[in-house]
Formats: structure tokens, sequence, C-alpha cells
């Protein structure tokens, strides 16, 4: 990767945007690191269009016979002419491009580079023309694709004829904070949350580093890791930790060496042991005058996260009356978290009284936004 395609690497809000702005009429390539979080493009771009039908096409899987499949016809001609039946071929559309719904579509070419290169070549007429063999899409409809990094030496290769037609922009891994807000409305577990704050290295791109020893959490090319931190992984990673309860600690540790590599995945159960120390959201609820608050920031820390992941309207005052006990900085990671541009329960959280009292009163700690 050159040091301009790092300049001027995107996150995934802006490609999604670009896509929107250009890609009916042209396709661009999202080219990215595995486990970022590419493929969720297309959920993205489907709330954005609502009325265009998501549609996607996995390349690694498919020939070129999976791409448009000959069907014999048969047509009938004037009864006087010397030969009034005549056969020909018409191809027909893998139902995964979604030309047969008459609708206009988003179709997101997923792992292109790794594709057959005959599916490449296939592929070329509706990257560039909207078109799959002779079907036209709708005229509204947007083209996609995604593919690896070639430095990560996954088989993501595209001829210069291809890349010719596409419009190639990189994206770039998410900073440990972008994660966290995305974490929080997706409800992955408060104490892996926790754990991504204090440890941004999760997030470091290989392309940084030349010694694959200076982060042993991360994927390199250079090091033979059977698993390592990504996004996608540390979501992986939630799932295990939310049922959690159902095993005990050398099966929980296993499981997540095997998700999330050896030294994030023991890390990673140094800090649940801390997540057991937390106060119960019962005990907040009830009692939040008295309910425990955590020594360590770490800790307190996770509380905050959870509070943003679960808070309701029944429960807000009592969370104030908690939160108020919490040092300043903890006070002001929960509302920086709820003044989020995508946080899901903005509205919720910043028409309660309490939390506006709060805002009024402590409306110095912000001052610096506006300037």
């Amino acid at each position: 990767m050159t040091t301009a395609q790092q300049l001027y690497a995107l996150n995934l809000d802006q490609a999604a945007a670009l896509i929107g702005a250009v890609g009916h009429q042209r396709t661009v390539l999202l080219q990215g690191e595995m486990g970022t979080g590419k493929t969720t493009i297309l959920k993205t771009l489907a709330k954005r269009f609502p009325n265009h039908v998501p549609c996607y096409f996995d390349a690694t899987t498919k020939d070129v016979g999976d791409i448009t499949i000959p069907n014999v016809m048969r047509l009938d001609v004037s009864v006087d002419s010397p030969q009034p039946e005549m056969d020909f071929v018409r191809y027909v559309p893998n139902e995964e491009f979604g030309v047969h719904t008459g609708k206009p579509t988003i179709t997101m070419l997923d792992e292109l580079g790794k594709g057959n290169p005959a599916v490449k070549n296939a592929l070329l007429r509706t990257m560039l023309e909207r078109e799959v063999g002779s079907h036209k899409l709708h005229p509204d409809s947007i083209v996609f694709a995604t593919t690896n990094l070639g430095a990560e030496g996954v088989g993501d290769l595209l001829p210069a004829h291809a890349r010719n037609r596409v419009t190639v922009i990189t994206i770039r891994k998410p900073s440990n904070m972008e994660w966290i807000e995305w974490g929080i409305n997706n409800g992955i577990d408060h104490a892996l949350l926790g754990w991504c704050k204090d440890n941004p290295q999760l997030f470091q791109s290989f392309v940084d580093l030349q010694d694959p020893d200076e982060n042993p959490y991360i994927f390199h090319p250079k090091a033979q890791r059977a698993a390592f931190v990504s996004p996608r992984s540390l979501e992986a990673a939630s799932d295990i930790l939310k049922v959690r309860d159902l095993m005990d600690d050398q099966t929980l540790t296993a499981a997540l060496m095997g998700t999330i590599g050896e030294r994030g995945g023991m890390d990673l159960m140094a800090r649940m042991r801390l997540a057991d120390d937390l106060p119960s959201l019962d005990s907040i609820k009830s009692d939040p005058l008295n309910a425990k608050v955590p020594d360590s920031a770490s800790a307190v820390c996770m509380v905050v996260y959870r509070a943003l992941s679960t808070i309701e309207t029944n429960w807000i005052d009592a969370w104030m009356d908690y939160m108020v006990r919490l040092d300043k900085e903890a006070q002001g990671m929960f509302v920086n978290g709820v003044r989020a541009k995508n946080y899901s329960k903005q509205s919720v959280v910043m028409t309660n009284r309490k939390f506006t009292d709060w805002a009024m009163q402590n409306n110095y700690m912000f001052a610096a936004d506006k300037v």
C-alpha cells in the first residue's frame, strides 16, 4: 500500500456514502484488511435505500457458468417457412443478481479478487455496463465490489484491464473508539468494550509494522498466527463472553484463544476477572445511591459501556443518580457516548429531565466542542 493510499483510506461510513452517490453509474472496489467490516456495507446501504433489493454475490464460490445459465428456447416462425421451428440459447442470469425482481438492486460482488479468472472476466460487463449477459440491471441499481489487500497474501489479484473499469478505494481499520461506538449500538459485551478502550493497539494495521512481534495481537503476513484480533473476531469473542456462565474458566480461555489468538485470549480473560466485581444492574436500578462503585478505572469504564448498551427509559433516573457518584471522566464518557451521531438510544436519554439538568450544570465540560 502506498503512502497516499494510507493517507486517503476511508472508514466504512465514508465508503458507504461514496457508493451511495456514484454506485448506480460507477463500480467502487473496496480493498481492505480481512475482518474489518467491508461486507457489512451491504446492510448499511440497504437501510439507506429501502426500495432497493440487496443482492450478495460471492465471487469465490462461482464458476463462469454460475453467472448466466443457458436455457434452450424454441421460436415458432411462419408455417410456410421451410424451417417452421428454430432453437436458440438464451442465457438466464443467476438469481443472486436480482434481475428477475424488476426492481433496483444493490449488488455486492464480494471477494472479487479471489474469484476464478473466468468469473472476473464475466463480471466486467456487470461492473462497467450494468448488465448480466444480455440482461440490463434496473437503471437505479447500485453495484460495488470488495477484496482483500494484496499484501495480506490471501490470493486477491485483479488484472489491470479489470482495475481500470472500477474505482479502487482503500478501507482503513476502525480506531478502537470508532469500533466501541459501533459495539455499543450492536450489543457487544461491555467487558470487551472496556478492554478495547484500554488497548488501541488491537486495531493497528499490519502495514504500519515491519516486525510482527511489535504487535502480538493482530494479523501479520510475516507471522503464522492461527487466530488473531480483528473487528470480526472481536464480535465473535463477544458472542462467547455472553454465555460464559455456561463454561468453566479453562473452556472460556480456550475458546477466546481460538477466536482472537493466544495473547488476546489470555489478556481478555485477565480483564474478565474485573467484570465479575462490577455492581449488578439490579443494584443500580433499585439502590443507585448505595450500589458499589468500582475501584479501578477499567472497571468503571465497563460499567459506563454496559449502561450505554442497556439503558432503558424506566431506569435512566436511577442511572443518573448513580452516575454522579463516578468521577468526572466517567461521567463525560457516558455523555459523549450519548452524543455520538449514531447512538441508537440518543433520543431516549436526551429527553430525560435528570440528564438535561446534568447537561446544563456541566456544560463547561463540552465547551471546547463549540470552538
